[in-house]
């Protein structure tokens, strides 16, 4: 089972807490700690979404399911350096897109891929990433990002959750991926999971589920609505095709048994069995719509 790590009672007093609900940096590292929402699953989807990254050797922030007073929730470390700071998408786009709405996070015409992908090639990839063959620039692990947004249905990708690390030497760096619970139907019900798993109606499915996640990307300023997962990974991929068969390689030598098995570590009392179920459903049907999309970059 994954370790749940107990963050002190008085961990908070060490910085002031930040919005609404409990989240506060405390420790020497210094960590993070996140609550979770009651219910909503926040803490297993984390956790699951930053093993499947770690399988796929995408650079990301480190997650461990937590307590605190009692709270369940997720401790992070900083992944920042030393003297270093974390400029988010919103902070960027500002400053080349005339009246960029920082503040929404949704439904954001301007944050579209081309205007965002243009941003990250001013920067280096995430800090300490070891480049692969064809996943150079950084612009390259962006698109395993996006690939991994797709294969896990994560639909929080918006303006503030990506980002470039500015050190203190000046030198840019693209983030390392962070912030993915909104991932693998954690929102869903349990009877809304287990309808979706035994139905026969094709439009209840979660085949059909699975198609209609939405990134928070448009794929322009002038779109009607944002593209879904699969497309920012599709239209990413035309702008980088051998980066996109480099991840979609990697992600095709990961078999149902190692995500089963990453499932199968969370303890059962964060995450029912028809959680499972649905979450290992989604992650099969994903990677086969991403595999697919191989022979369109061949070709």
């Amino acid at each position: 089972m994954f370790p749940v790590i107990t963050v002190p009672d008085d961990a908070a007093d060490l910085q002031e807490q930040l919005g609404t609900k409990p989240k506060f940096w405390f420790g020497s590292k210094p960590s993070l700690f996140k609550e979770i929402r009651e219910g909503t699953g926040e803490d297993w989807s984390e956790k699951v979404a930053c093993e499947l990254a770690e399988l796929l050797g995408i650079p990301h922030a480190k997650y461990d399911l937590a307590i605190w007073k009692n709270r369940r929730g997720v401790v992070s470390d900083s992944f920042l350096p030393s003297g270093g700071r974390l400029i988010h998408g919103n902070e960027l786009l500002a400053k080349i897109v005339p009246r960029y709405p920082t503040t929404r996070f949704f439904r954001v015409r301007q944050h579209s891929l081309r205007v965002v992908t243009t941003v990250i090639q001013i920067s280096k990839p995430p800090i300490g990433f070891v480049p692969l063959p064809d996943v150079q620039a950084a612009v390259d692990v962006f698109i395993g990002y996006l690939m991994l947004d797709a294969w896990i249905g994560n639909q929080d990708r918006h303006h503030e959750n990506w980002g470039l690390v500015l050190t203190k030497d000046g030198s840019i760096h693209l983030a390392p991926s962070y912030d993915h619970a909104s991932c693998l139907g954690r929102i869903e019900t349990e009877s809304e999971k287990l309808e979706r798993l035994t139905t026969k109606d094709r439009q209840r499915t979660v085949e059909y589920y699975v198609g209609k996640a939405s990134s928070a990307f448009y794929a322009s300023p002038t779109g009607k609505k944002p593209l879904s997962t699969l497309d920012a990974f599709r239209a990413a991929a035309r702008f980088r095709p051998a980066a996109a068969l480099a991840w979609l390689k990697r992600l095709e030598t990961i078999s149902q048994g190692q995500t089963e098995h990453i499932l199968r570590q969370v303890p059962p009392e964060r995450i029912s069995e028809i959680s499972v179920h649905f979450a290992q459903r989604v992650l099969e049907l994903n990677r086969g719509r991403l595999l697919d999309c191989v022979t369109g970059l061949l070709a």
